[in-house]
């Protein structure tokens, strides 16, 4: 018998497949799409050999720890300038996700600007990493437009089992809830979740507050990188939910020189390395 998850993708989903391990979910649906497979599909894999995240970074799990999924797009009734908004019903879909599927409060689950699923240990105070998500697109603005959008999370991943130099910055669900988490009820509830993001948005609607709301970093004291490598401490105020883009303000001097007034400025392409949680609104 089918299970639940399979159940929904041949429901809506133009193709769903599982792997036991590829080189990397993206790629698989970006070749998809390439031969001409109609949205929305999705793979899904136990393990990835080449999986990675932004600016080129690895992303690896142990076999059954982690929901390793991408999904593809042809985002021809999208605004070139929202697509980004693809990757944001992901994001949100995955935390809900996340949640139900570890009876974990609403809201636990919060998002790191520009594509993180993170959580903020009780004990420590110490943001954590649980997911990352990595979108790739080719064609915008074409007819044979394509967009990738890839989801690795952490689920049944003990804590005495992370690796040494990862330990004191990411988590798991099993970590977070105190028990073992079914990745399968993950991954079930992201595709219900998903499956209504995506009728909501061809009908022109994004969940622009809960979006915003989600935002760990709003009225925070951060350090952003930016693509060449300099970085620089800024206040991010909030996100702009009409671009995707970081509303930040400048320090004006330092933290006791923080103004109300200083107009925020629009950060398209960077990342937030370090933040200093206690709003400073």
């Amino acid at each position: 018998m089918a299970a639940p998850h399979d159940l929904i993708a041949a429901a809506w989903l133009s193709r769903f497949e599982r792997f036991d391990v590829v080189a990397s979910t993206n790629d698989v649906v970006s070749g998809w799409l390439r031969e001409g497979t109609p949205e929305v599909c999705v793979a899904v894999a136990d393990v990835q050999s080449g999986g990675r995240g932004r600016n080129g970074r690895s992303w690896a799990a142990p076999p059954g720890a982690g929901v390793l999924v991408s999904v593809g797009f042809r985002p021809t009734s999208l605004d070139i300038g929202h697509t980004w908004r693809l990757g944001a019903i992901a994001s949100l879909a995955m935390a809900e996700a996340a949640e139900i599927a570890s009876a974990l409060r609403t809201g636990k689950i919060r998002l790191k600007w520009p594509n993180d699923l993170v959580a903020i240990d009780r004990a420590s105070g110490q943001v954590r990493k649980l997911a990352g998500m990595l979108g790739e697109t080719d064609g915008l603005g074409t007819p044979d437009a394509r967009a990738t959008i890839g989801v690795g999370i952490n689920v049944d991943w003990p804590r005495d089992k992370f690796p040494a130099e990862l330990a004191d910055s990411m988590t798991s669900l099993t970590d977070l809830a105190g028990r073992s988490v079914d990745r399968e009820v993950v991954l079930y509830v992201f595709l219900e979740r998903l499956e209504r993001a995506i009728a909501a948005l061809r009908d022109g609607t994004f969940p622009a507050e809960e979006w915003s709301s989600r935002q760990l970093t709003n009225g925070t004291i951060v350090m952003l990188e930016g693509p060449d490598g300099t970085s620089e401490t800024v206040v991010a105020q909030d996100v702009d939910t009409e671009t995707g883009a970081l509303l930040v303000r400048d320090l004006g001097g330092g933290p006791t020189a923080i103004g109300v007034n200083v107009p925020p400025r629009s950060v398209v392409v960077g990342e937030i390395q370090h933040l200093r949680l206690g709003g400073v609104m």
